[in-house]
């Protein structure tokens, strides 16, 4: 790795405070059809990490004693799940079902 940004022989805040001009555009060649039909339109870029769940979480503050929280920490990785699963059976909700990962 470079020492410094000025080691590659230019100047980095220069590059990016710069404007194309309509004259430089002529530099660029012009897309063909097969290009264009090729091309995917995407504003903002990819979506990064987890998928989106068609029901999804939502964080909350619940104040529960410590022997509680402490028992399901006890259980290891996935507590909070398992305290979720607790929940809807108390409450009688429906399980949802889960989509297998396919990796």
């Amino acid at each position: 790795m470079r020492k410094s940004k000025r080691s590659i022989g230019s100047d980095l805040r220069k590059v990016d405070a710069h404007v194309v001009a309509p004259h430089e555009y002529e530099d660029a060649p012009e897309l063909t059809d097969e290009q264009l039909a090729k091309a995917v339109l995407s504003i903002g870029g990819k979506r990064r990490g987890r998928p989106l769940s068609e029901r999804p979480k939502r964080a909350v503050k619940l104040r529960l004693d410590a022997d509680v929280i402490n028992a399901y920490r006890e259980t290891g990785q996935g507590w909070q799940m398992r305290a979720n699963a607790d929940l809807r059976r108390a409450r009688k909700l429906d399980t949802p079902q889960r989509q297998k990962a396919t990796r």
